[in-house]
């Protein structure tokens, strides 16, 4: 007689039980010192038998209410509370009432401490080890009641926008949320910030242990190293001097460890208890992500790995991956989720419930002075625009893409080919080149004027491909008629150690020129970059902004003079754009469908990585069939040499009988009599066993590389007689024009309101001289929501639209240059100087008129005098308490020494300059 609903719950439920670790009874056979952890069924209480009583170290603490599938577990709880309350007196127990309930069908668990300050009920993946909830049995206080009651944050060396992310983060912590998600600005310090909250939660909330997610291996790295240098607030050590932080780069959690870094491909692999090579968890998920979501096969319990191993799981730039294919790792764990990101989509707050609890975007972060601003700078050739032709009759090169070896051959008729072909299946060097030479002829006097022209400013060029960088680096040497040092390719496929290529870029004078494919593209931290240059396009919203966050970092000036020597001050970057990148449409970073077509190298790494839905399973047996048909009998031995005697027809064979209903129900009749006779549970197993046998010659990477180099096609043509030359190149025009459109809406928003503003116009109401405190709040009021701007960036704004009518350059340690904007964006003047220009003109003009009134200066009396026209130029008002506190006047005797100079008549003087000078 075939199971109830209710007997296939149980049967779950003990299933589970028994994976954590729990020993299962009935009262014939009760005995609750037994095992750590036993669960008794129907054991009956005061108000009735409950469906599993739990003892833990003997004593009753929390039960289990158990529900057929398809029951809402919801309204099961008050049910479960009956029971935590109903206990015999002579039970012996941890408390007069249990603290634990679990509400359960097999297919889905809620649990609820009712110790914790408003219990709620939460969903958990399975049930808890008896150790777990023995050692929380044993603590005074649960996490989330300590999580209500963290000391105030020590502030010190954080910035604002850290602080206000540690601030929302913990109030939803202490409401018991139980996803938050921070966005912040590339550059402006998530890390440090996760560094900083993860010491709090560890010191003061006693987590057990923070998991830390990062996108690719080498990230991860970077991350160890912030947890080294943290100094942690108060302590006098590091964080690793009190805390193990590990980086996992195999399988075992070391269980001392209180911070674990690694990515969720390689936890993904470690739940299903698979290894997993460093290589493939090398890549981005931007880049692995990008055309195809598809099935994974589900996780189950793992009892190496129970679901408290983590309070907290944090998730740095929380890509689509998240809330996609690896969205059952993240719920798998009993944790609280942090999310990190600079660019988050409303396909990621939803996944965090809205919980956005601080934003700090790229705008306030440069008008805080955390990250610099950008310009682009667009160059389009004749070839990238319209794509281009081999010609006939000559011996054209072929380039082996797996050796590089070069062979010739004769084309019998000429061989057109669309941009979108360019550097992936036809290279033409001259158009590489045509970039390279305009963005070095323009390098010192549109991109950088003012450079010695000594040293190229540091260059990250964006590649399609591995061997697109190879050709790129070639030409960059030969362009810029410099040796391997100057120009480096940083890929996975570098003989170098990459990692030691990317600090010799971050911290050498060499290379000048690093180029990748997408090592460092998102999060690699490299300061010293003042240009990117993208020789490739970028569909993805999300990741474009990744990669244009490789150029905003700000960095000290000392620091960039050590790697620049002719530097001086970083306070923008240019964005150097030859494919258009700028120019075409985004897509938004959210699940993507699963049925559209995706490129093979990505359906085969999906696939090892577990994809197993049977549209990818159909498309990659297809595509391998096709691909067998193309390819030469020498890489079908190779083929068959990599897969131990498999070829790609066997493959595909393979694969399409893994999702063949007959293969599958055949498979059925074998096991189970027949197909009707088999659950759906155990129909999904064989199916399951099907597909991952036909899959698992391709988890072998060398065999899968080895397809993938011979499916990208085996060869690239080189069209060396291919001509290009450079159609257009010039700054983005458009984004300068809505830059000072923007700012004449400021002014014009703000003129009867802001001080300042009122005294530029000269509106007559006004009799106030201009004052420090009203400049600096004009520049303070530019630089908030929606504006967003500084002086700099307008400044530089105006000098794209009208250069001829623009000198000089702001200073970046003194307001004032504002008030010449102001006036210039008001028609108030003609030419757009700095205002310490300004005002030395008035100065000069001044002292004529006092030698032409009779009054002569000494030597000691000028130099004072041009300290006062200094003075007023960087603070637009002068007192002779400022004589006596500010330097230089402090240094030359302050205000006594003034008046023995200058007499009585001081006061009245600096009155008279002021007015001559800063109105």
């Amino acid at each position: 007689m075939p199971e109830t609903p209710e007997q296939q719950a149980r049967m779950r439920i003990d299933a589970l039980l028994t994976a954590a670790g729990w020993l299962l009874q009935g009262m014939a056979d009760f005995n609750r010192n037994a095992a750590e952890g036993v669960a008794v069924r129907e054991f009956r209480l005061d108000s009735g038998p409950c469906d599993y009583l739990l003892f833990v170290g003997g004593k009753a603490a929390g039960v289990i209410e158990a529900k057929r599938a398809g029951v809402t577990l919801s309204g099961v709880a008050e049910q479960a509370v009956r029971y935590k309350l109903a206990l015999p007196a002579h039970l012996a127990r941890w408390n007069d009432f249990l603290y634990f309930d679990y509400e359960a069908t097999g297919d889905e668990t809620y649990f609820c401490d009712s110790r914790d300050p408003q219990p709620r009920s939460r969903r958990v993946f399975a049930f808890h080890q008896p150790h777990m909830l023995h050692e929380w049995l044993k603590e005074q206080d649960t996490l989330r009641t300590r999580l209500t009651h963290l000391p105030a944050l020590d502030t010190h060396g954080l910035r604002d926008c850290q602080i206000g992310a540690i601030h929302g983060l913990e109030q939803s912590f202490a409401h018991d949320r139980p996803r938050a998600l921070i966005q912040m600005a590339t550059g402006a310090g998530k890390t440090f910030t996760a560094c900083t909250f993860s010491w709090r939660l560890l010191k003061f909330a006693r987590a057990r242990r923070i998991l830390f997610l990062v996108d690719r291996n080498n990230l991860g790295d970077q991350t160890l190293k912030e947890f080294q240098n943290y100094d942690a607030p108060g302590a006098g050590r590091k964080f690793t001097d009190t805390y193990i932080v590990q980086h996992l780069h195999g399988n075992h959690i070391d269980p001392d460890a209180k911070v674990v870094i690694t990515t969720i491909q390689r936890l993904y692999a470690m739940l299903r208890g698979k290894e997993l090579s460093e290589e493939d968890e090398e890549r981005s998920a931007f880049e692995t992500e990008t055309n195809g979501e598809g099935e994974i096969p589900p996780i189950t319990y793992n009892p190496a790995i129970p679901i408290e191993t983590f309070d907290f799981i944090i998730t740095d730039e929380c890509h689509r991956s998240i809330y996609g294919r690896w969205r059952q790792v993240l719920e798998y764990f009993d944790a609280f989720l942090v999310g990190l990101t600079a660019t988050p989509s409303k396909h990621t707050l939803a996944f965090f419930n809205s919980n956005l609890v601080s934003e700090y975007g790229y705008e306030q972060s440069i008008a805080d002075g955390v990250n610099v601003g950008f310009e682009v700078f667009r160059i389009k050739t004749e070839v990238g625009e319209k794509g281009g032709k081999v010609e006939a009759g000559y011996a054209t090169p072929i380039r082996d893409r797996r050796t590089r070896a070069l062979r010739y051959k004769e084309l019998d008729e000429d061989l057109a080919f669309a941009k979108e072909e360019l550097d992936r299946s036809v290279t033409v060097p001259a158009q590489i080149r045509a970039v390279l030479q305009c963005y070095r002829d323009n390098l010192y006097t549109e991109l950088f004027p003012g450079r010695t022209g000594e040293w190229v400013p540091k260059t990250l060029i964006f590649a399609k491909d591995d061997n697109h960088a190879e050709e790129i680096v070639t030409a960059v040497r030969e362009v810029f008629d410099a040796g391997n040092d100057f120009a480096k390719k940083i890929t996975y496929r570098t003989g170098d150690d990459p990692k030691a290529l990317i600090k010799a870029f971050r911290v050498d004078p060499f290379p000048r020129i690093a180029v990748t494919v997408d090592m460092i593209a998102t999060g690699t931290d490299i300061k010293p970059v003042e240009c990117l240059i993208f020789m490739r396009d970028v569909k993805s919203a999300g990741y474009f902004e990744q990669m244009r966050g490789r150029g905003v970092r700000s960095i000290a000036d000392s620091d960039l003079h050590q790697v620049t020597p002719d530097a001086q001050t970083k306070t923008r970057f240019v964005l150097v754009d030859a494919v258009g990148v700028t120019e075409s449409q985004k897509t938004v970073s959210q699940p993507l469908e699963r049925k559209r077509s995706i490129p093979f190298d990505k359906l085969i790494d999906q696939i090892a990585q577990g994809r197993r839905d049977d549209d990818a399973i159909s498309s990659l047996a297809g595509r391998l069939a096709a691909l067998d048909h193309r390819i030469e009998d020498e890489d079908r031995s190779r083929i068959s040499a990599a897969g131990h005697g498999a070829t790609l027809k066997w493959l595909a064979a393979r694969l399409l009988e893994a999702i063949s209903p007959d293969i599958v129900e055949a498979k059925l009749i074998e096991r189970h009599g027949s197909a009707a006779a088999a659950t759906k549970a155990q129909a999904r197993a064989v199916a399951d066993e099907l597909k991952d046998a036909a899959c698992a010659p391709l988890d072998d990477p060398k065999l899968r590389n080895l397809v993938k180099d011979i499916e990208q096609k085996s060869v690239i043509l080189i069209a060396e007689r291919t001509p290009d030359a450079v159609a257009s190149a010039g700054y983005d025009v458009k984004h300068a024009e809505a830059r000072v459109q923007s700012f004449k809406g400021f002014i014009e928003q703000h003129k009867d309101e802001l001080l300042a503003l009122q005294i530029l116009y000269g509106q007559p109401y006004v009799k106030r001289r201009l004052t420090y405190a009203s400049i600096r709040e004009l520049a303070q009021r530019l630089t908030d929501s929606p504006w967003h701007l500084n002086t700099a960036d307008v400044w530089q704004a105006y000098k794209r639209i009208e250069a001829a009518l623009v000198r000089g350059a702001p200073s970046d340690k003194v307001l004032t240059d504002i008030i010449s904007l102001v006036r210039f964006a008001t028609g108030q003047i003609d030419v757009l100087e700095p205002y310490s220009a300004r005002v030395e003109q008035k100065f000069n003009l001044w002292i004529g008129r006092q030698i032409k009134a009779g009054k002569h200066y000494s030597e000691e009396q000028m130099n004072w005098l041009k300290a006062i026209r200094d003075y007023l130029a960087a603070n637009v008002e002068i007192a002779p308490a400022d004589l006596q506190h500010d330097t230089p006047f402090s240094a030359w005797g302050g205000v006594i020494a003034a008046r023995r100079l200058f007499g009585d008549g001081l006061n009245g003087m600096l009155d008279e300059m002021t007015e001559a000078l800063a109105a």
